[in-house]
Formats: C-alpha cells, sequence, structure tokens
C-alpha cells in the first residue's frame, strides 16, 4: 500500500532538484571568494619580493659608493667674469662686492682672479704620455707619442690639420682607446679616477650638447653624476656670462655661445687639469680677450692648461710651454722662445748714412751680411756686439733692430714636411681663375 504525504510534508520538502541547485550556487560563491583571496595572496607576495629586492639595491650602492674616496668639497664663493666689481675668491679671503651678474660679453682682465681658489690637493696634477699609437684602418693617427704636460704652464698643442691633436685628447679623455702606449692624468687613466670632473675638465667640442635641454640643465646634469652642489652650476654660468639665457635651450646658442657652455662645463667640477680644443673658434674680440685672460689665470692658480688652436698670434700671447706635433709624431716639446729661437733665422736689421764702411766692419768681424742701400740684415753677431764695433770704428748707426721670426713662422718652418692637405700655389692659382670664366 503506496504511502501518501500530506499536503503540508510537501509543502515543506522541497524537490531534490532545487536542492542540488542551491547547492551549487553556494559552492559557486565560495568559490569566487576563495579566487579572489587567492589574488590577493598573490600580490602581497610580490609586493613584500619588491620590498626585499628594493632593500637589498640600496644596501649594495650604500656599500659600492662606500669603497669610492668621498668628493672634495667645492669653496662656496661664487666666481663672476665681468669687468665689473665682482666676488674675488684670491686663495686667502672673499672681497665682498655687487652681486650684479656679468653680461654675456663679460671679459676678464689678465690681472683678475676670474675663477675661485684652488682647492687644498696633493698629486701631480699632470698629463703624462708615453708611447702613445692609435691607428683608424690603416691611417696612423698618432705615431708613438710621448709628452708631460705640467702645471703652472699654459701648454700649447700646436700641429698641422690632421696631425692628431683632437684624436690625442681624445685619448687623454679616455673616449678613444689607444692601440699602444699610455696617457694618464694625475698617474690615474681617465676611467680609473673616482670623481672625473673634479679631476680633470675637458672641452672637446662647443656642439656636444642635447639642443633640447637648457644651459643650466646640461649643467646641472654634469654636476649630479659627480656629487658636485647644484649652486655651482649658478656660478660656472655667471663667470663664463651666460647667466641671462642659462634657461634657454643650448639648441639655440650661436657657436660662440656654445663655447662659452663647454667652458663652463670644463670648470664645472673645479679642476686641477684642463683640455681645451680650439676654445677661440666662434668668439668675437671681446670674448677671445675674455678666454686669453682666463686661461692665463687658471694656470696661475696652479692648474694644467693644455691648448690646442691654430691662431698663431693668440698662442704667442698665451703659451709658455709648447708640444708640436706632425702626422702624429712629435716635433717639438719645450719652452715657446726656445722652440721660435730653435726654428727661425734670427737677424739684426742696421743702416748707417756710412753703409759701406759699416758692412766692410761687420765682414771683418766674421758677420753674415745681405742687403745694400735701404738697410743691412745682419746674423752672426747680436746687436750689443754690433754697436761696440761701429762705436770703436767710429760708424754712425741710425738703426739697430734685432729681428725675431714670430711663433706663426717657427711654426711653419718645423712643420714644413708634415703638412698632410697641401695646395700647390700654381694650382691654386689656377683653380681660382677658371672659376671666373
Amino acid at each position: 500500500m503506496a504511502t501518501q504525504l500530506s499536503p503540508v510534508h510537501e509543502h515543506h520538502a522541497p524537490p531534490r532538484a532545487v536542492l542540488h541547485e542551491a547547492a551549487l550556487q553556494v559552492g559557486g560563491a565560495r568559490g569566487h571568494h576563495g579566487a579572489l583571496r587567492l589574488v590577493g595572496l598573490v600580490v602581497l607576495i610580490g609586493l613584500v619580493v619588491v620590498v626585499i629586492v628594493l632593500v637589498r639595491q640600496r644596501r649594495q650602492t650604500r656599500t659600492t659608493s662606500s669603497t669610492a674616496p668621498p668628493p672634495p668639497d667645492l669653496p662656496s664663493s661664487p666666481p663672476l667674469a665681468s669687468a665689473e666689481p665682482h666676488e674675488v675668491a684670491d686663495g686667502l679671503g672673499l672681497q665682498q662686492a655687487s652681486p650684479r651678474p656679468a653680461p654675456l660679453t663679460g671679459t676678464v682682465e689678465s690681472n683678475a682672479v676670474p675663477t675661485r681658489a684652488r682647492r687644498r690637493e696633493t698629486g701631480p696634477r699632470t698629463i703624462e704620455a708615453r708611447d702613445l699609437t692609435k691607428r683608424y684602418g690603416d691611417k696612423v693617427a698618432v705615431d708613438h707619442l710621448s709628452f708631460d704636460v705640467r702645471p703652472g704652464h699654459v701648454t700649447g698643442f700646436l700641429g698641422p690639420n690632421g696631425a692628431g691633436k683632437s684624436t690625442t685628447m681624445r685619448l687623454i679623455m679616455g673616449l678613444d682607446a689607444p692601440g699602444a702606449g699610455t696617457v694618464t692624468v694625475n698617474g690615474h687613466r681617465f676611467h680609473d679616477l673616482a670623481w672625473p670632473l673634479r679631476d680633470v675638465g675637458a672641452l672637446l667640442e662647443a656642439k656636444a650638447i642635447h639642443p633640447g635641454r637648457s644651459a643650466y640643465n646640461h649643467l646641472l646634469m654634469l654636476a649630479q653624476t659627480n656629487r658636485i652642489p647644484r649652486r655651482r652650476v649658478d656660478e660656472v654660468l655667471a663667470l663664463v656670462g651666460l647667466s641671462t639665457v642659462a634657461r634657454q635651450l643650448a639648441g639655440t646658442f650661436s657657436l660662440g655661445m656654445g663655447q662659452r657652455l663647454g667652458i663652463a662645463g670644463a670648470l664645472l667640477g673645479d679642476p686641477g687639469v684642463l683640455l681645451f680644443d680650439e676654445p677661440m673658434n666662434g668668439l668675437d674680440t671681446d670674448g677671445i680677450r675674455w678666454v686669453r685672460g682666463l686661461l692665463r689665470q687658471l694656470a696661475a692658480e696652479g692648474r694644467t692648461v693644455f691648448v690646442s688652436s691654430h691662431l698663431m698670434s693668440e698662442m704667442a700671447v698665451i703659451a709658455d710651454q709648447v708640444v708640436v706635433i706632425g702626422k702624429g709624431k712629435l716635433i717639438a716639446e719645450m719652452p715657446i722662445t726656445e722652440f721660435v729661437a730653435t726654428n727661425s733665422q734670427q737677424f739684426v736689421r742696421v743702416r748707417s748714412p756710412q753703409m759701406d764702411r759699416l758692412r766692410r766692419a761687420l765682414e771683418a768681424a766674421g758677420a753674415t751680411v745681405e742687403g745694400f742701400d735701404e738697410s743691412l740684415s745682419v746674423r752672426g753677431i747680436d746687436a750689443e756686439k754690433i754697436g761696440e764695433l761701429t762705436l770703436r770704428e767710429g760708424i754712425v748707426l741710425s738703426e739697430l733692430a734685432p729681428q725675431t721670426a714670430s711663433l706663426e713662422e717657427a711654426f711653419i718652418e718645423s712643420t714644413e714636411g708634415d703638412v698632410e692637405f697641401r695646395v700647390d700655389a700654381a694650382d691654386g692659382a689656377a683653380d681660382t681663375r677658371s672659376l671666373t670664366k
């Protein structure tokens, strides 16, 4: 006999299908929440791993930085390269004056102190090249070159186009690797210097600046790489006369302004060794005079100043020593006065109402005499002995003038056989005439 369920019992006892559906819904809800918990746990673990990695990197950075010697402190006195009253760092104290920034065309007189008091240093502050050699394919750019650049002097680096001057400077700065030999700054390779901008500053290419970066930000970027205080950026901008255009994009600068910015970068770390490749290119007369005074003063502060230039008239005024190269080889390394005397014909020009008697007396004394009516060129006897001779012989002199060749003449004489790019005078004239037809 079949069992009958009461209507009440049927109402309160849900069908099995309904129970199964409810169980599936509960299980799905629990699975959804479980997935969320799993995702949260993964994210938390990832954050913990990131924190651990960052902590370890910071510890490693601190350990690495602690092994390098701390950078020497820079003096706080701001230099101003201006003919107007300014703060002067004299090595003993500061003379406070007007804070007016230097104009763009500011100048530095040769007796002014345009930079700042040198910090106390130890070490040679020299550039030393030994058997330095560099090849580019089949071309020998630098050929077993050896020389020294010492502090306290402006050393001119001279040579014809293609002689290897720029390559040598790049080798000094570690921008190119030598094929043989060594070159050191302060007894170390450039790459081994702990704080390179504080040891050596260089201007090798005036326009080697990001055109979309302002002058201030360009110098600030350099300063941050060597822990140079931000205030130093303002100081060197004032020194070179660029304070008023500090926020202007470097890409809009003229060649002369680019040279000034490059000089500012070289001086940024207050280094003891400075290299300048053609620093006067693009500068006007006032700017050239400013650079002339700046280089002389840097050397007077005991720094090593190495300058390459084709302006012989300026090098004759600035340089104390010269290193002359041709086709990558050393031609001369000596004081500039000795170089001029060695590589030029010096003579004494004389004039007299008694030219015939004067000529006979000079030749009898062993002198070599050239010239006839207007004046005589005398070699083999100096001006003092000529004066004594004419006094003894009773010969009247109307002119007695020692003649010394210029640096340009001595340079041309010494490098005559090492000029790589030469134009024959006759061929050049023919080419010029063909252009006018």
